[in-house]
């Protein structure tokens, strides 16, 4: 069978183009929206909670159109794209006083999950002042942790989905593709970590990282009604060593290829980073393996 396009890992052949040209003649009334969900019922195309994947079907109608393919209605309606207009984080006043003390002598550290709190603003100020990479809004699954030292704030923690396609990760793990499409939703991506600069505190990083990854399973069921297994992030080997992620038992897998998600060229285009990775059960593979 004669194979179209290949659109987030399916196939669509010449075949699922007649039915969706059938599809569209047969509803010639309907808006884009209602004809990607039609798609999605006839193909029984879903998330793993049962709603249809409505926008990647648009998202596959879109590309068979732009190919030639199929024609679509013209769009009846254009809603605002809230990405294009959000503004960066503003800065918020927090006590900036120097904290130095020994790991012992900290006060009781306690762990927040703040997104969608009301301190949830304040997170995003943070990142934006004092990250060297600044704030940037996480798509997909998605959580925000602040550990505070008597109710002021010392680090934050960013995590959300992890991405679809990690050579370095993938070839670690060894699972199948089918596995991967299936399971990736089992993997969190800790985007941003930081320690405030002035929290000078020796071994602190490494201490909060081990405590982190011990709840982030619990913490991403209650939100999300499943738990993860295994954890990865990127580190900029020119700027960074890694040494707390190090300490706290993360694993080098593989080095990226400097392309980013949105290569079109296939040649480097950006800094090589370090790909490392936790386990956050002991039968990590086992579960990411199955289908």
């Amino acid at each position: 069978m004669r194979a179209v396009l290949r659109y987030r890992g399916r196939t669509v052949s010449a075949t699922d183009v007649a039915m969706i040209r059938e599809l569209i003649a047969k509803h010639p009334t309907d808006s884009r929206r209602r004809l990607s969900q039609r798609l999605c019922q006839m193909w029984d195309w879903r998330q793993p909670n049962g709603a249809l994947k409505d926008m990647v079907s648009r998202g596959l109608m879109l590309a068979l159109a732009r190919a030639g393919h199929i024609e679509l209605p013209a769009p009846k309606q254009r809603p605002a794209n809230p990405l294009a207009r959000r503004s960066r984080p503003v800065p918020i006043k927090v006590d900036e006083s120097v904290l130095e003390a020994s790991l012992r002598e900290m006060p009781a550290l306690q762990f927040r999950q703040v997104r969608r709190t009301s301190d949830e603003t304040q997170f995003n100020s943070l990142l934006q002042c004092h990250h060297y990479l600044g704030y940037s809004q996480p798509v997909g699954e998605h959580l925000k942790f602040m550990v505070y030292a008597d109710g002021r704030p010392v680090a934050l923690f960013a995590w959300s989905s992890a991405p679809r396609h990690l050579a370095p990760r993938d070839r670690y793990l060894g699972w199948s593709k089918e596995s991967r499409r299936a399971n990736i939703r089992f993997v969190a991506y800790n985007t941003r970590y930081l320690i405030l600069p002035w929290i000078r505190v020796p071994h602190l990083a490494s201490h909060l990282l081990a405590r982190m990854t011990k709840r982030l399973s619990m913490e991403w069921e209650r939100v999300y009604d499943h738990a993860v297994y295994f954890a990865e992030t990127f580190v900029d080997p020119t700027l960074h060593r890694g040494t707390c992620y190090r300490a706290a038992n993360w694993v080098w897998m593989g080095r990226t290829q400097g392309r980013g998600k949105a290569d079109l060229t296939h040649r480097p285009n950006r800094t090589f980073k370090d790909v490392l990775g936790l386990a956050l059960v002991d039968d990590f593979r086992e579960r990411l393996h199955a289908a």
